[in-house]
């Protein structure tokens, strides 16, 4: 059978929305707080906002979802910070 599935506020519980401007498109992107924090973080660092940071990961990304992009991003300059 069939359904129709209908979602609350909370059915990514964990998650963080924030929306974001892609190529002049707002889009809304769901991370976990902590990639949140690494990913201002980033930006701090490298003098731009997130937004910013985020649209250039848009652009580098290729075939991986945004989300997936952010995240892994994340993790490598983690990686790279602790030397």
């Amino acid at each position: 059978m069939a359904g129709v599935w209908s979602y609350g506020k909370d059915w990514m519980p964990g998650l963080k929305k924030r929306s974001v401007s892609l190529s002049g498109h707002a889009t809304s992107l769901a991370l976990e707080p902590e990639f949140w924090a690494v990913l201002d973080a980033m930006a701090a660092e490298g003098g731009v906002s997130a937004g910013k940071l985020i649209a250039r990961i848009d652009r580098e990304r290729g075939p991986r979802p945004l989300a997936s992009a952010c995240r892994v991003a994340a993790l490598q300059w983690t990686e790279r910070a602790k030397g």
